[in-house]
């Protein structure tokens, strides 16, 4: 695991849209794709319209990028609570990718069949069986995912079974603290990707990082703590403020 502790939310945003570009750049270059996981939540929109930028755009080939979500609220594509509308408002109405490369997760429809479509269309893209318990032939290139203060990362919230979850692909599940269905992936597709990145940003979320990089292991309790390196890189891109409480680091 690497822990990268920046100045603040401008700083997390540049580093993170660079860190894409590169990504996207390597591995187009190696395999003639990049596949992506979006995260949803404030922090990652601001990256969002970073990549949209024309700075960042035209330093990537949109023809050879696959998008895909980490999760999705059961909402409508336009309901202003949905991932997919936030990451096309931000990024994918501003640059060249084509509709058939943006894999969104059908949150307007009934949430099992939801989750079923979406698993078999990462079947399709990645190859494996979304089923039978076996990570996907292929992972993602890069996988971005949030921390909420409560620990949870995707749609993996305490006390779910999505977080131990070690056969499916994508889950569907009500989720109390918030009253809504949520789909999500689960560790098995997350933990199999060549890079993982959490972006982790105010004062507000160093308690709860501070009990997931140094508390006791107890993903059922604190779910990002589930999501481990297996053959790729774990980054942890955090801001000084999100930092605050982190005892093993020196923040000056």
């Amino acid at each position: 695991m690497s822990l990268q502790v920046v100045s603040g939310l401008d700083q997390l945003v540049t580093i993170a849209a660079d860190r894409v570009v590169e990504l996207a750049a390597k591995a187009i270059a190696e395999n003639g794709r990049f596949t992506i996981a979006l995260a949803g939540g404030s922090t990652p929109k601001p990256i969002y319209e970073k990549l949209a930028s024309e700075e960042c755009a035209r330093r990537v080939d949109w023809a050879r990028v696959q998008i895909f979500w980490g999760d999705e609220r059961c909402v409508p594509p336009e309901d202003p609570q949905s991932n997919y509308r936030m990451t096309r408002e931000a990024l994918l109405d501003r640059v060249p990718i084509p509709a058939l490369n943006v894999h969104r997760i059908h949150g307007e429809q009934d949430p099992k069949d939801a989750a079923e479509t979406y698993a078999s269309e990462l079947q399709a893209v990645f190859g494996g069986d979304a089923e039978k318990g076996d990570p996907p032939a292929e992972g993602f290139d890069l996988i971005l995912l949030g921390m909420g203060d409560n620990g949870h990362t995707a749609s993996l919230f305490p006390g779910l079974a999505a977080v131990l979850e070690q056969r499916k692909w994508v889950m569907v599940q009500y989720v109390e603290v918030v009253a809504m269905w949520r789909i999500t992936l689960t560790p098995v597709v997350i933990n199999a990707a060549r890079n993982v990145t959490f972006l982790v940003s105010g004062a507000g979320k160093a308690e709860g990082l501070r009990e997931v990089l140094e508390g006791a292991y107890q993903p059922e309790v604190l779910p990002a703590q589930v999501i481990k390196r297996r053959n790729g890189q774990l980054t942890w891109l955090v801001d000084r403020p999100a930092a605050g409480q982190l005892k093993n680091v020196d923040l000056y």
